[in-house]
């Protein structure tokens, strides 16, 4: 395996609301390597965005508390200073934002926009980073790039602007890009378009990249590691076949059944995993997944570790089912209470 470019260690984000303290994020492990695209999978409320947020201080705030370790080169970015951070993002780590035309500024025109990201970290002329824009633009795939970089925000079609953001996200060579929804709102022609965008950036410039999403389509066409995410917490982690082809914890099996199937009969109505994420500051003592899992019983009391069970060597899971338990979870079958236990 490639070495570790970004390691997350004991992560935590809690965000001050009117009933106490929110857990965002509640203790994550991640390991990202050079060239790799890991997936950040869950429901919205999962905690996704604000882990991505905060590995560069995005979320930083009189009403946030991160806590942990995020170490890139060397440095732990969570006790970093603003001044620091300002130096690594955009350059060394860069993040692609869900709505891109909330995320550019529709008074300057898109070139001008991918212009300044490169100024801010390079000493270069206005006329060379304009020159370098045009040529970003060409190699997101955006038709007359010269023409269109003259563009506003507003003037641009949806997969364009996201296009203009992952210029803008690979205007200093970054070493991370971490994008949030990337595809979220593109028809299926454009996400795949935008996709591509993404593995040709990792495979020329060996870009290591994390992509947040809840479309496990996305997932299946491009991602190499897979991290499902509830409640905080990294409930699965794994190779993107070990966790589509054999998921292991019954969140991750509840997601997938509810993907429709691509040949064979339809179902009048997708399973569904019943009830609604957590969103409250009052989290369960042991499974946050418990409340809705049909397959709880009384081990599920106590806090599971997120580690190697049934799976792979690196496929982890955090649920202490055995394995028949899981087989009649992954078959359908309701599981009494009591029954399934380790």
């Amino acid at each position: 395996m490639s070495e570790p470019v970004l390691e997350v260690r004991d992560l935590r984000v809690e965000f001050d609301v009117l009933d106490g303290r929110l857990p965002a994020v509640a203790g994550v492990d991640l390991t990202l390597r050079r060239g790799e695209i890991l997936a950040l999978v869950g429901e919205s409320g999962s905690g996704k965005s604000a882990l991505s947020m905060s590995l560069v201080g995005l979320n930083r705030g009189p009403r946030t508390h991160i806590s942990g370790e995020v170490s890139f080169g060397g440095v732990n970015l969570v006790e970093a200073r603003e001044s620091e951070l300002r130096r690594v993002r955009g350059k060394d780590i860069t993040v692609v934002f869900q709505d891109a035309l909330a995320a550019l500024n529709p008074l300057h025109r898109a070139g001008a926009q991918v212009s300044e990201m490169i100024r801010t970290h390079a000493d270069v002329s206005r006329a060379a980073a304009w020159e370098r824009s045009v040529e970003l633009l060409g190699e997101v795939g955006i038709a007359n790039p010269g023409e269109n970089a003259r563009a506003y925000p507003h003037q641009l079609s949806g997969g364009m602007r996201q296009r203009v953001m992952i210029a803008m996200g690979l205007a200093n060579d970054p070493a991370v890009l971490i994008a949030d929804e990337p595809t979220t709102a593109l028809d299926v022609t454009i996400q795949a378009q935008v996709l591509r965008v993404l593995e040709r950036l990792r495979a020329e410039h060996g870009t290591s990249i994390i992509i947040i999403t809840h479309d496990l389509g996305v997932v299946a066409e491009i991602a190499d590691r897979v991290a499902v995410m509830y409640a905080g917490r990294i409930v699965e982690q794994g190779t993107r076949a070990e966790v589509l082809e054999s998921p292991q914890h019954p969140y991750t099996m509840g997601l997938l059944a509810s993907v429709p199937p691509i040949d064979g009969p339809v179902a009048e109505r997708l399973p569904a995993i019943p009830g609604s994420p957590l969103t409250g500051i009052d989290r369960p003592p042991g499974c946050a997944f418990a409340p809705r899992c049909a397959a709880a019983h009384d081990a599920c009391s106590s806090p599971p570790d997120l580690t190697r069970r049934f799976g792979g060597p690196g496929h982890l899971d955090a649920c202490v089912l055995d394995e028949p338990g899981r087989a009649a979870v992954r078959g359908g079958a309701a599981v009494h209470q009591g029954e399934g236990g380790p």
